[in-house]
């Protein structure tokens, strides 16, 4: 059996604490090892220095005697804790690596070379999270006012042109499965903009709409003109047998649907789009703001419309539409225009290209009208003075953003010489996008066109008649007489300081001086990246087949040659 010794038993030894304390100079000494291996005292050396019955069991050492003070503890130990003490103050603290705890103390390692025993710190207490169950509407994000929560979710609504009968705006539906809450904020998304491309879904549409009338009040926005009988299997006539669209179930959808704002229509319904339905459309929606019938020009279309709106002679009604698309129906009459357009004072959209007004319809607009957008594209009624005349002095063209006088010269041209002088000096600055392909701009004109580039983004000149020195001064400075000017046409100031021009888009087709020589010379800078903001550049076809063989050239000055159908 093993016990304490007593050591008051033992020889004659210098059993007296040291006068001064072991350093680290001394670790050889007491070790028999070198400073740079690792800290493992050799305690067969230390027993050198007792008796053999002076040896202690740490194993079955009493606990009272580790408690001992140091005072009255024996050499060998005073030795080991002298040592750990001036190791503990001389040695750099151990880094802590990423597996240890930093709040370990620097003498761990040592105190486990000394002793034998691994010491290690406790873990520290890791909190476990409980997820929150919350009840029915009280997660935050159902608990957001209706505004945000319907804002959020309008944000997963796809507007892409339907395919085929691919689904659409998927991750919608699966919302509709989420909660109550936001199974009705997901339905006012889905019913505020519906769009129809085929008659079956129409059929659909009508049939839930008729079944829950509720869901008509929400339709803001009823879009058809992506609607075809392409792709179906059978033709147009085949498809008027179904009796899914025909202008009984269209004047049902629009009388199911009160609230409704916009209304776009195209040419595939213009049979089916008769004189009720042209009344109730303009007649019985009073919340509507925009219509559309691009492209509508059947005859049973044009009789329909027409006798719709001529009830509006003899009546001082007004329409409250703010937007009128009326693109390529071009088998309305000029009485049309002339008794529709003074009952729109509220008009800041219109979209009349290629079609029958006259410069007496485009008087007839109210003064209360702003228009930002106007669209007088090859309109082969009007004349260059009329329009000039309603643009300078007309008040409801005083803040156009969109402004389109194109013509096909090959028929007919809308602006000459003398009207483009008149034009030019009176366009608004805050004008953004403007065409005047075909208009007869001379060299002299020049000076008048660089101001619109100064705030312009959109520039179409199609067929001016206009060099290449020209055509560069909208993209660095010159001299005034780089250029012929008349003499009413004020030059430009050359102390003005130059101003960088805004251009993202440049028509220049049909232009003779445009040719791959002279875009690829020295002297033009059209192509330079000083022409920073310009991103696209149309051209004829004739230059554009040139160019498309210059793949490296293209390349090394950095633009790309594309086609969009009839466009370079």
């Amino acid at each position: 059996m093993l016990t304490q010794p007593d050591l008051t038993t033992l020889p004659d030894a210098d059993l007296s604490p040291p006068a001064s304390r072991y350093y680290a100079a001394d670790f050889a000494k007491l070790t028999n090892r070198r400073a740079s291996s690792p800290i493992t005292p050799d305690f067969a050396s230390l027993d050198r220095l007792l008796p053999a019955r002076a040896t202690l069991n740490r194993r079955t050492a009493d606990t009272s005697d580790r408690r001992a003070s140091p005072n009255n503890a024996p050499p060998f130990i005073s030795i080991a804790q002298s040592f750990l003490e001036s190791v503990s103050t001389t040695l750099p603290p151990a880094k802590p690596t990423e597996d240890s705890d930093a709040t370990t103390p620097e003498s761990g390692s040592c105190i486990s070379e000394l002793t034998g025993v691994d010491w290690e710190p406790p873990e520290p207490a890791v909190a476990v999270k409980v997820p929150k169950v919350w009840g029915p509407g009280e997660a935050p994000l159902e608990r957001l006012p209706v505004e945000v929560l319907d804002e959020i979710i309008a944000q997963l609504a796809i507007d892409t042109q339907p395919s085929g009968y691919s689904p659409r705006n998927v991750d919608l539906i699966n919302c509709l499965l989420t909660s109550r809450t936001i199974h009705v904020a997901t339905i006012n998304t889905l019913y505020s903009h519906i769009t129809i491309p085929h008659s079956s879904i129409f059929s659909k549409f009508l049939t839930h709409v008729s079944q829950y009338p509720g869901l008509g009040t929400i339709v803001k926005r009823l879009d058809l003109s992506h609607f075809t009988s392409v792709g179906l299997g059978r033709s147009r006539q085949g498809n008027s047998e179904i009796q899914n669209m025909t202008s009984r179930t269209l004047l049902r959808c629009l009388e199911l649907t009160p609230a409704i704002q916009e209304i776009l229509l195209q040419e595939n319904l213009d049979d089916d789009i008769d004189e009720h339905v042209i009344e109730k459309i303009f007649y019985s929606l009073p919340k509507l703001r925009a219509v559309d019938f691009c492209a509508s020009s059947s005859k049973p279309f044009a009789e329909s419309f027409t006798s719709a709106v001529t009830g509006l002679i003899d009546s001082p009604m007004n329409l409250g539409i703010r937007r009128l698309g009326l693109h390529e129906c071009f088998t309305l009459p000029s009485t049309v225009f002339e008794t529709l357009l003074p009952r729109l004072p509220q008009l800041t959209h219109l979209d009349v290209a290629h079609t029958r007004i006259t410069d007496r319809a485009l008087a007839s607009i109210p003064q209360s009208a702003s228009l930002s957008h106007l669209n007088l594209g090859r309109c082969t009624q009007i004349s260059g003075h009329g329009v000039v005349d309603f643009l300078t002095s007309h008040s409801a063209a005083k803040n156009l953003v969109f402004l389109n006088l194109s013509c096909d010269i090959a028929r007919y041209r809308l602006l000459w010489e003398a009207d483009v002088e008149r034009l030019l000096p009176a366009l608004p600055t805050t004008l953004r996008s403007l065409n005047l392909n075909g208009a007869k701009i001379r060299p002299w004109h020049v000076p008048l066109l660089l101001p619109l580039t100064k705030h312009l983004e959109e520039f179409s000149l199609a067929s001016a008649d206009l060099s290449m020195q020209d055509i560069n001064s909208f993209f660095r400075p010159t001299s005034p007489t780089s250029s012929p000017v008349r003499d009413s046409i004020p030059a430009e100031e050359p102390s003005e300081p130059w101003i960088q021009p805004t251009l993202h888009y440049l028509d220049l087709s049909s232009i003779p001086a445009i040719t791959q020589s002279s875009l690829f010379g020295t002297s033009c800078t059209l192509l330079s990246p000083s022409t920073a903001p310009l991103e696209v550049i149309e051209l004829g076809d004739k230059a554009i087949s040139s160019l498309r063989e210059c793949r490296n050239t293209n390349k090394r000055l950095g633009w790309v040659v594309k086609e969009l159908g009839r466009r370079g």
